[in-house]
C-alpha cells in the first residue's frame, strides 16, 4: 500500500518544521509528503526547500494564493498532487510518534476510513518544544498535558478499544485517513464552506451516506498536538447550516471539490 501524508500549513514554519521533521523519521516512511499550503509567507517555501533537498522521500509544496481561510481548497489541491492510494491527513501543528505511519497502514482497511486521536500540549509545554526544536518525551509526565490517555501505544489495548460506528461526533482531521478513490468518490472537501469550521465534518457525513464505514483507532497512530489560539468562528454558523443540508439530504457529492484540480 502507497501512502501520501498530506500536512496542512499557514504562516507557521516553526511547527512545521517540527511536525515534517517527525515525518521523516518514521519507522515507516510514507511515499510521499505533500504540504497543503494555504498561502503562507515565503519563507515556509525555503523551509520546505531546504529540507526536501535532504529528504529520503519526495516533499511536495502544494501552495496556494493566500485569499482568506481556504482550507478545503488547499486539501483538494494537495490530494489531487498525490500519488499514494492512502491518504493520511495531518495539521502542520501535529508531531508524529515514530509508528504513526505504521499503525496506520496496518488499521487501512477497505470500505473504512479513520479517525485517530491527538495528545493535547499545553502553552507552556509547546513553547518549550518549539525553542528547543525537538520532539516531546514523556509528555504524559507533565501537568500542561490534555487527553494523556492517548500518549499510550499498546497493540493490545489498541485492538480491545479501537471500534468502528456511522457518527460523526469528534471528527478532526488533524489525524485522519482514508482512500484516494474514496475521496475522488465524493469530490474531495467542500469549497463552499468559508472560514473555519465543520468541512471536516461535511467530508465526513459524504463518506459515510456513500457506505463507508468510520474506524475510530485508539492507543495507536500517536500525535502530539502543540497548542494555539482558538481560530476565528466567525463563518461556523454560516457552515452548519452547509452540514446541515448534507446531513438531511444524504448528500454524497459536493458541486466544487477535487475535480478542478485533476487532468
Amino acid at each position: 500500500m502507497r501512502i501520501s501524508l498530506i500536512i496542512t500549513t499557514y504562516n507557521w514554519k516553526e511547527a512545521l518544521e517540527l511536525s515534517l521533521r517527525s515525518a521523516l523519521q518514521q519507522k515507516k516512511l510514507p511515499l510521499e509528503i505533500i504540504i497543503a499550503d494555504d498561502g503562507s509567507r515565503p519563507d515556509t517555501g525555503e523551509l520546505i526547500r531546504r529540507i526536501a533537498a535532504t529528504a529520503p522521500v519526495p516533499v511536495i509544496h502544494s501552495w496556494q494564493e493566500d485569499e482568506g481561510f481556504r482550507l478545503a481548497a488547499s486539501r483538494n489541491k494537495a490530494i489531487a498532487k498525490s500519488s499514494g492510494d492512502y491518504i493520511i491527513l495531518i495539521d502542520g501543528d501535529i508531531i508524529l510518534e515514530r509508528h504513526f505511519i505504521a499503525d496506520h497502514a496496518r488499521f487501512a482497511k477497505r470500505g473504512c476510513f479513520v479517525q485517530g486521536t491527538r495528545v493535547l500540549l499545553g502553552e507552556q509545554l509547546s513553547q518549550e518544544i518549539l525553542a528547543s526544536r525537538k520532539p516531546p518525551v514523556e509528555p504524559v509526565c507533565r501537568w500542561d498535558v490534555g487527553n494523556r490517555k492517548n500518549c499510550v501505544r499498546s497493540d493490545i489495548l489498541s485492538c480491545l478499544f479501537s471500534y468502528r460506528d456511522r457518527g460523526m461526533y469528534g471528527v478532526r482531521t488533524c489525524n485522519f485517513a482514508f482512500w484516494r478513490s474514496d475521496a475522488l468518490a465524493v469530490n474531495g472537501f467542500n469549497e463552499a464552506f468559508v472560514g473555519w469550521g465543520r468541512e471536516d465534518s461535511e467530508f465526513t457525513a459524504r463518506l459515510l451516506n456513500c457506505g463507508l464505514v468510520r474506524k475510530n483507532l485508539k492507543f495507536s497512530a500517536i500525535v502530539y498536538h502543540l497548542y494555539h489560539p482558538l481560530n476565528d468562528r466567525a463563518h461556523l454558523a454560516a457552515n452548519d447550516e452547509l452540514l446541515k443540508t448534507t446531513v438531511e439530504e444524504k448528500l454524497t457529492w459536493c458541486e466544487r471539490g477535487v475535480t478542478a484540480y485533476l487532468s
